[in-house]
């Protein structure tokens, strides 16, 4: 069995896209998943499956998010191992005036293309900074997620791919949750 954690964008903001965790839950449980498990109210779900293409499992959850609930949802699965590199490589952990409270990962749908890229690393936004690696991008946003311009629909728009963000609490904690899916 694979361990997968499955992000889901844009549910339970502001009154939008409601899907109550219980439901959410027992939709991945008629998937056939295991050991399903969900993190706070935004989206985050823990899963064991046999071995699948995170890919394949993107598009048949969000297939059956629309069926169930009639909306687009657009999700991003991971397994462990991946979530676990992805999670090591966070350039701002090396910079010791940097306050995690103040870190965020936006997980890309693909790695954008070069030209698209090389416009974004051209702007500056300070205090906020970035980087991107791969389809992964670390921010660090000293002055709040709520207050910088770099947010999913920022990146979506320049970079031409689906974004979703999580604070870096968040990503600490799927990771530990996962960890702990594998002991049971």
């Amino acid at each position: 069995m694979q361990i997968y954690i499955a992000l889901l964008r844009g549910i339970n903001v502001s009154g939008q896209k409601l899907i109550r965790m219980i439901e959410l839950k027992a939709l991945f449980e008629s998937l056939n998943f295991k050991n399903v498990s969900t993190y706070i109210q935004s989206g985050n779900i823990i899963f064991s499956k046999s071995n699948s293409d995170p890919q394949t499992l993107e598009t048949e959850i969000s297939q059956q998010i629309a069926i169930k609930f009639g909306f687009d949802v657009p999700v991003t699965v991971k397994t462990m191992s991946e979530w676990r590199i992805i999670q090591q490589g966070n350039p701002y952990l090396n910079i010791p005036s940097v306050d995690q409270k103040y870190l965020h990962l936006t997980l890309l749908s693909e790695t954008p293309e070069p030209i698209n890229i090389q416009k974004i690393k051209e702007l500056n936004f300070e205090p906020d900074q970035f980087k991107l690696i791969n389809s992964n991008i670390y921010l660090f946003c000293p002055g709040g997620y709520g207050n910088t311009k770099l947010s999913n629909n920022f990146f979506e728009s320049k970079l031409k791919v689906k974004a979703t963000t999580r604070n870096w609490n968040t990503v600490n904690q799927l990771l530990e949750m996962s960890e702990k899916t594998t002991e049971s």
